[in-house]
């Protein structure tokens, strides 16, 4: 029996407002639309339920308003075997994120943080005094950042692995960058932490020196069809893509993030895990969305013994 390490997640919940179109509306224009939909997501949610899918053990810690979203959001996670105990509800709107997709591909996005912004030291302290046993905390950075900082710092004070997601992407203090014991931007992200070019892999070993050398003791970027390179001080490793037919990449990367967590929850090795994570992502961009994407356990299990994979 795999003894499992908790996974707990600091961050955004939202409500994604998804609307159609034929193509984007110029300033001050009205356009007729195609379709309209609601969907559970803000990235800290989405990870949370990668994990909770996979059969991690999934807590997370973040802030709903008093309203429809938030009750919606409450039982997507508790669906999808998040526990919930640690999320409260505050006196500001829930999280939502206004979406226009047009045709072609290109979209408007509108994030609303509301209640995320309302999440703070105390809803971690919270959380990390009741969970006595250290597990793997995940954080991004669409709650504030004095809650990230703070995060990162209060649980690496007591033993727990660090993974920070820095999306969208914004530096921390230099100080708490030694506490990060995986930091995971993509090829975007990497770009503006770093200020250096990252077309090309050497470009991307490059770049992720200069994290290394900031005291962060491991950098993944993952790079989408081109799969994910990890960088330490043992050198880099590229770990290649499953092929599939990509769909709908949203979430791809809150997948392979929560694919990952759950993977080193379970005291698999880090390679390991980003293989995992690979077959996670690979499955969650054949559908669309964003947690409905999101492949539960069996479905990976199957995947990767249909590729082949001794696991």
């Amino acid at each position: 029996m795999i003894t499992k390490k908790t996974v707990l997640v600091v961050g955004s919940l939202n409500m994604d407002l998804v609307a159609t179109a034929q193509r984007l509306p110029q300033r001050g224009e009205t356009i007729f639309g195609k379709e309209f939909a609601t969907f559970p997501g803000g990235k800290g949610a989405n990870q949370a339920v990668a994990a909770g899918k996979l059969d991690a053990i999934v807590h997370m810690v973040g802030c709903i308003g008093h309203d429809g979203f938030g009750s919606e959001l409450m039982g997507s996670l508790e669906a999808n075997q998040v526990h919930t105990n640690f999320i409260r509800q505050v006196d500001a709107s829930t999280g939502t994120a206004l979406i226009t997709v047009a045709d072609d591909g290109a979209n408007t996005i509108v994030v609303v943080g509301g209640a995320n912004m309302e999440c703070t030291s105390i809803d971690v302290d919270r959380a990390l005094e009741s969970l006595l046993e250290p597990g793997i905390l995940l954080v991004q950075n669409e709650v504030s950042r004095e809650t990230v900082e703070y995060a990162i710092e209060a649980a690496k004070a007591r033993g727990w692995m660090v993974i920070l997601n820095p999306a969208p992407a914004r530096q921390i203090q230099k100080k708490l960058m030694s506490c990060v014991d995986i930091i995971m931007p993509n090829e975007t992200e990497m770009a503006l932490l770093t200020d250096c070019p990252v077309e090309t892999l050497d470009e991307i070993v490059c770049a992720a020196g200069i994290l290394l050398e900031s005291g962060v003791k491991n950098v993944i970027v993952t790079m989408g069809s081109k799969g994910a390179v990890c960088c330490n001080e043992l050198g880099y490793q590229q770990i290649k893509p499953y092929s599939v037919n990509a769909v709908d990449t949203t979430a791809a990367g809150d997948a392979y993030t929560g694919g990952l967590a759950t993977a080193l929850a379970e005291g698999k090795t880090l390679l390991e895990s980003m293989d995992f994570a690979a077959a996670v992502a690979g499955i969650s961009v054949t559908r669309r969305g964003a947690q409905p994407s999101l492949p539960w356990r069996a479905e990976v299990e199957e995947f990767m013994s249909k590729e082949g994979i001794d696991r």
